[in-house]
């Protein structure tokens, strides 16, 4: 019979770490307290979220790396939101936040979950604002899954 590692979203003993960019607060604020609240629910401790405030979501990558490099930290969410202006500027900066964050997980070998809505309008990004809770969920996931890795 095939071993098979399935979901699992019990946060108890699960530490994450959150960074989250202060551009386009009235999202991303929002976003952050439905992600802890999930968290939360999960099982995670309060004392157990570490979060950090950045910019924008340009920084996020290296918030997150240098999140996910501490032994206290089991998993990185990334919350931003880029939302399309009249400019190149919105490519950019998604291209730069997806990118850096993937590396960053690639690089320290931790979950980072992407949890940057990268949006047309300031209307899609309201309307998305509930997926941060599904950031939450993929954090704990990943962490358990992770852990069942190891105890094959």
């Amino acid at each position: 019979m095939a071993r098979e590692i399935v979901p699992a979203f019990e946060g108890a003993g699960v530490r994450v770490g959150v960074a989250v960019a202060r551009f386009n607060s009235y999202v991303t604020h929002r976003m952050l307290e439905l992600c802890v609240a999930r968290l939360e629910e999960l099982g995670v401790a309060a004392a157990a979220i570490t979060v950090v405030h950045v910019p924008g979501s340009v920084e996020l990558p290296l918030a997150a790396k240098k999140l996910a490099e501490r032994d206290d930290i089991d998993a990185v969410i990334a919350i931003g939101a880029v939302i399309n202006g009249e400019t190149a500027h919105f490519e950019h900066v998604a291209t730069i936040a997806s990118g850096g964050v993937a590396r960053v997980a690639e690089e320290t070998g931790k979950p980072v979950i992407f949890g940057v809505l990268t949006t047309y309008s300031t209307d899609q990004a309201v309307v998305r604002i509930q997926h941060a809770k599904d950031y939450a969920d993929a954090a704990v996931e990943m962490v358990n899954t992770f852990r069942a890795l190891s105890d094959l």
